[in-house]
């Protein structure tokens, strides 16, 4: 009788186990507009430390590009904003999982990300380069393998260094966007895969020293939805055409990036702006 016990309550426990995985398995739950208007805020993933795209300030207030965006969405759907500032390996995690409803977050749009995010239409330009110091020779990427290369984890740049750099070359990976300027500015590297607006950060910490000095890629940055949530992605591409032609995404870009706002592509191969 006590192993007919044992054998039923192992049974009761795996049959637990299974349905907990399961559950984890499964999907966060498709938020839409109306679910945000009716809790009142929606919830938004943003870079904690990436100016002039996110980053906090020493108030505490989330301040940048996306974080102005992202209030005008809010504004839009007539909800205040919450943000949860993120790091780039942890963006994709956190809205899969549920933690946020989008990705306001620097999203450069890759047909890698696009098959497991939803991203939006384009709303910002943006390009990757290498970052050197005047002085250097750096003309080809095969002149990469003289210098130590840091980049951010995970990030459009690591991959678009990996890629372009000569075999042997010392490519250095640190934890956001942050500690990679860090890494250049402090001379743990001797350049620095970032984007175009990497170089207003490192002028300010060592002004005169350092320009861009290879383009590797062109990119442009959406909106982030989970799979298949349709609404709410229909929502966020309205609310982008909206700004770009009444003036507020210009009034945006004037404010943060000091260039005039680009003609986007209406579409990139390999990255659907609308949810399926």
């Amino acid at each position: 009788m006590f192993k007919s016990l044992l054998t039923r309550r192992n049974a009761m426990l795996g049959a637990a186990a299974l349905v907990a995985a399961v559950t984890l398995a499964q999907p966060a739950a498709a938020v839409t507009p109306d679910e945000i208007k009716a809790r009142g805020k929606i919830i938004v993933g943003i870079q904690g430390d990436n100016p002039p795209w996110g980053f906090v300030t020493s108030g505490g207030k989330q301040d940048g590009l996306d974080a102005d965006i992202a209030t005008l969405f809010a504004k839009e759907l007539g909800v205040s904003v919450e943000f949860v500032p993120l790091e780039v390996n942890n963006r994709i995690p956190a809205l899969t999982a549920g933690r946020v409803d989008v990705l306001f977050a620097t999203m450069a749009m890759l047909p890698d990300r696009a098959k497991a995010v939803q991203f939006s239409k384009p709303y910002v330009a943006n390009a990757i380069v290498l970052i050197g110091p005047k002085s250097a020779e750096i003309k080809t990427n095969a002149d990469m393998a003289k210098y130590t290369v840091g980049v951010a984890k995970g990030a459009a740049q690591d991959t678009q260094v990996t890629k372009n750099a000569p075999p042997g070359t010392t490519i250095r990976r640190y934890d956001g966007d942050a500690a990679s300027v860090q890494a250049l500015v402090s001379g743990q590297v001797e350049t620095l895969g970032g984007n175009i607006f990497y170089m207003d950060r490192v002028e300010k910490a060592r002004p005169g020293e350092f320009e861009n000095k290879l383009e590797f890629q062109k990119l442009y940055n959406g909106a982030c939805t989970r799979l298949g949530e349709k609404e709410i992605n229909a929502a966020i591409n309205t609310f982008i055409d909206k700004i770009k032609a009444n003036g507020e995404l210009k009034a945006v870009y004037d404010k943060w990036m000091k260039v005039p706002v680009p003609e986007f592509p209406a579409s990139l191969e390999g990255i659907p702006f609308a949810a399926n």
